[in-house]
């Protein structure tokens, strides 16, 4: 029991010691000059980086998402055909397919799916 004690309290100590040699070898500037100029791949801004973009590509990159994640939710139903009683399985995936058929009409509708007006 005391030689578990004294290995125990001899780790401490080592450790204790190394993390007080690493923090007077690691002392850095808090003014350190590299860390509060501004980087971008290398080199100095030279202009805003907040540029404007198109709101209306914004848009179509957002329905893109949905479409895809939708894509994904129905790949793993098409797998699933085998196991699953045929019926439900055709009525889920009729009622998912509707759904995605009329949210495409309303982006359609309301014009969201033209890039130029």
């Amino acid at each position: 029991m005391m030689s578990i004690m004294f290995i125990f309290g001899l780790t401490s100590l080592i450790a204790n010691i190394m993390m007080m040699v690493c923090l007077v070898l690691a002392k850095k500037s808090i003014y350190d000059r590299e860390k509060f100029s501004p980087f971008e791949c290398g080199f100095d801004q030279k202009s805003s980086s907040r540029l404007p973009f198109s709101l209306r590509f914004f848009l179509i990159t957002i329905i893109f998402l949905i479409f895809d994640v939708e894509i994904a939710l129905i790949l793993p139903a098409v797998a699933n055909i085998i196991l699953s009683n045929s019926f439900y399985w055709f009525t889920i995936n009729t009622s998912f397919m509707f759904i995605l058929f009329i949210g495409l009409i309303h982006e359609w509708s309301q014009g969201a799916l033209e890039w130029s007006n």
